[in-house]
């Protein structure tokens, strides 16, 4: 067992919209990412996904309106729910999520991830 610090771990990287793995529970990741710009609309078909704002904000860009996530704030986004991820300035954001979930869902495209790096 070993803590994990958060500002340590995100000074390691600097690419946006690269999840990197810092934990793993009951079969989820714990996952650090930066956001900058607009990310792709996707879903995931089987998994929800957690989104909790360390540093600065983002909006949360859904079919039926946008939803400011601030520091200290997070939003579960279900299953099936088609999302767009938007930062204006460059945020800091830690992902809960099962370890199945590919970062861009039912989309692929040059943003895909299949492989993450673990810090």
């Amino acid at each position: 067992m070993e803590k994990v610090n958060l500002a340590e771990k995100f000074s390691i990287f600097s690419e946006q919209w690269s999840p990197k793995i810092v934990g793993e529970l009951n079969g989820q990741l714990v996952k650090l990412a930066k956001f900058k710009g607009p990310f792709v609309w996707h879903h995931h078909d089987h998994e929800d996904e957690m989104f909790y704002v360390v540093k600065g904000s983002f909006d949360m860009e859904l079919e039926d309106g946008t939803v400011t996530i601030n520091e200290g704030e997070f939003i579960v986004i279900p299953r099936g729910i088609e999302h767009r991820p938007n930062a204006k300035e460059e945020c800091e954001v830690m992902l809960f999520e099962p370890a199945s979930t590919l970062n861009t869902g039912n989309i692929e495209n040059e943003r895909t991830l299949k492989q993450l790096q673990r810090l």
